[in-house]
């Protein structure tokens, strides 16, 4: 198998970068994680630190925010007092290729969750 469409693992760790690679939700959430990877526009994804708010309790859950001006977006994933965003860099150039990522990868999340 070649890497664009082999082992979702493999290809999750090739796209997985930044300082910190623990992600919220446990397998859960790496599955989500891991169908955003499978998305062949997205080039990187870069977890940021997991910041505890709200009340506990809760399921895991993804919500993507508009896309930057360069069609990188942000997925915000949430379970119970767990909140952690997660920098999407794609390979589109525009905020409106960046809206389109953006919707599909929602609708694959809505499949998801």
């Amino acid at each position: 198998m070649n890497k664009k469409n082999g082992n979702p693992d493999a290809l999750l760790k090739s796209k997985l970068g930044g300082a910190h690679t623990t992600i919220i939700g446990g397998r859960a959430g790496r599955k989500l994680v891991r169908l955003v990877s499978q998305h062949p526009e997205i080039k990187k994804i870069i977890p940021a630190v997991i910041s505890v708010k709200g009340t506990a309790g809760g399921k895991l859950s993804g919500k993507l925010l508009r896309a930057d001006s360069r069609g990188n977006l942000r997925l915000l994933l949430s379970e119970g007092r767990s909140v952690q965003e997660l920098r999407l860099v794609t390979t589109v150039g525009t905020a409106f290729e960046g809206e389109r990522i953006a919707r599909e990868l929602t609708e694959i999340l809505g499949n998801a969750l």
